[in-house]
């Protein structure tokens, strides 16, 4: 799950970008709405997370691009959570609008939910198999036990589970997983993959499919 967080206060925006990866999320950061839409325009994103008061563009502006464009989902932050701030967020063409200060689990839980919504109807739990993996939990199992992921090798495999069986390219996975400072010539994909089979054990689970990708069968 790519999300773009949109904050100008720079230890605030590292400290939520923090929290983000911990949970699983591949964030990448803008400090002013310029920028923000810039990265926008190269970077498919689940969800941008967008301070209301930003420099060089102003976060309603970025708001409404981005309503306009409907790439993303927008969750609007704010320091003011007056009624009429919330309505006037959502009347922006934000999806959804959070005051600071929020309890960092809600705003996780928001974004999620967003993701869900961006996403075509899934699953609440993802199965192949004897593998079960729970989004929300943050847990992933195989024949009854639990297995021991680092927050990339989860990903990988949520998304590979998410696509019932369809391919999933080592370019996707990147694009995906990893965030903006990922170097597209590594091969993290690859060696992600391979530690995540040895902890799923035998029989294989992943395959890979010359020149395309991954896939798990459904």
């Amino acid at each position: 799950m790519r999300v773009l967080l949109v904050e100008d206060e720079q230890p605030l925006a590292g400290y939520i970008a923090a929290g983000l990866r911990k949970h699983g999320f591949a964030v990448d950061v803008a400090l002013d709405g310029r920028t923000a839409l810039d990265k926008c325009g190269l970077t498919p994103y689940d969800v941008v997370v967008l301070d209301r008061d930003l420099p060089e563009v102003h976060g309603d502006a970025v708001c409404r691009q981005l309503a306009r464009e409907g790439t993303a989902r927008v969750l609007m932050l704010t320091a003011s959570g007056t009624v009429e701030d919330r309505v006037d967020g959502l009347t922006l063409g934000a999806d959804d609008y959070l005051g600071k200060p929020f309890a960092f689990s809600e705003l996780v839980a928001r974004v999620r939910a967003l993701v869900r919504r961006s996403a075509p109807a899934r699953p609440p739990v993802l199965r192949a198999a004897d593998v079960v993996l729970d989004p929300a939990r943050r847990t992933a199992e195989r024949g009854g036990l639990l297995l021991r992921l680092t927050p990339k090798e989860f990903g990988v495999l949520e998304r590979l589970l998410a696509a019932g069986g369809d391919v999933v390219s080592a370019e996707t996975l990147l694009d995906k997983v990893w965030d903006e400072h990922a170097d597209p010539f590594t091969n993290a994909v690859r060696i992600t993959v391979g530690t995540l089979r040895r902890k799923l054990g035998e029989p294989p689970v992943i395959e890979t499919v010359t020149g395309a990708g991954y896939r798990i069968r459904p």
